[in-house]
């Protein structure tokens, strides 16, 4: 899905209303399109995708029988999300490293178009990678964008029991697999902490910020070569693993805080381009993952100065 697709045509309020191709319906839900295409699939450009197909089907279709357009669009949206993570699985499982969500800026937008700010941050996404696409849909659904279950019945098409059982077991997955996340205002002091004591190797200020069972992961997609393949885990090898690179990584860079995914992040940039991007995700044993993308086309969306 990655050629171009036109995008929907832009009009005044008054050509709508003369002419009324169904934009002024699609332009009033493509926030919520978006956000639920990114949920689903954790990469703004697949979304991007999907929004652009749906608008074209959306022109394709008789309108005119349409009794909800917002209904129809999420609708439309959440079925094609579904068919295309079936494949993107797929893909991921032959994905050279670890494979991250791609950073979105959430500053001008908070809620990605959600009613709450929910799966949206990097730990919950890459636990929803776990799930079934359809298990998926209905977390978004009902957690992201507050459908009720019937409504989620209805996209999915099946009973309402199964829908509340799937936001049930994908709820309890979520659970299981996050210890309590400290507070925003402590997370932001963690990342600022560690990425001072990164730029200097320090080790002993490194291990005093991370959980025993820390992990650090880095998303280089096979194409950036500094990009650890796997994996490091545990207090001491983690602490290592950032300090090796302590004395060339940091040379001549910028940092630029940023918000991304609803937490505190930071760009790291070298002549104005991005090279990397770093966010935590942190409890009170302290920091237990530490996500850092290296791969040039996740951090096209982010800009380099804010």
């Amino acid at each position: 899905m990655a050629e171009e697709r036109p995008s929907p045509p832009v009009r005044s309020s008054a050509e709508a209303s003369a002419y009324d191709d169904g934009l002024s319906a699609f332009a009033e839900a493509r926030p919520r399109l978006f956000g639920i295409a990114y949920r689903m699939l954790g990469s703004a450009a697949e979304a991007e995708d999907i929004v652009q197909d749906v608008w074209l089907r959306w022109q394709a279709t008789d309108r005119s029988v349409v009794e909800s357009p917002s209904a129809f669009l999420a609708t439309t949206t959440t079925r094609m999300c579904i068919n295309f993570a079936q494949s993107a699985r797929a893909r991921r499982e032959s994905y050279v490293g670890p494979w991250l969500p791609e950073p979105v800026d959430t500053s001008s937008d908070p809620s990605l178009g959600a009613e709450r700010s929910e799966a949206l941050g990097f730990a919950i996404l890459l636990l929803l990678e776990k799930l079934s696409p359809t298990e998926r849909a209905a977390y978004v659904l009902r957690e992201a964008f507050d459908y009720s279950y019937r409504q989620i019945a209805d996209i999915l098409q099946m009973e309402e029991a199964n829908a509340r059982q799937l936001v049930s077991r994908a709820r309890k997955h979520i659970v299981e697999g996050r210890r309590t996340p400290a507070s925003s205002a402590e997370r932001q002091r963690l990342l600022t902490v560690f990425i001072a004591a990164a730029q200097k190797g320090d080790l002993a200020t490194l291990e005093g910020l991370f959980a025993e069972d820390v992990v650090s992961y880095s998303d280089g997609g096979g194409v950036v070569r500094t990009a650890a393949r796997a994996p490091v885990s545990g207090r001491q090898r983690v602490a290592k693993f950032i300090a090796s690179f302590a004395s060339h990584f940091w040379t001549g860079i910028t940092l630029t805080q940023i918000e991304a995914n609803g937490q505190a992040s930071i760009l790291i940039s070298r002549d104005g381009v991005p090279v990397a991007f770093a966010t935590i995700d942190a409890s009170e044993k302290g920091i237990d993952q530490i996500m850092w993308i290296l791969r040039p086309s996740k951090l096209a969306a982010i800009p380099a100065s804010k």
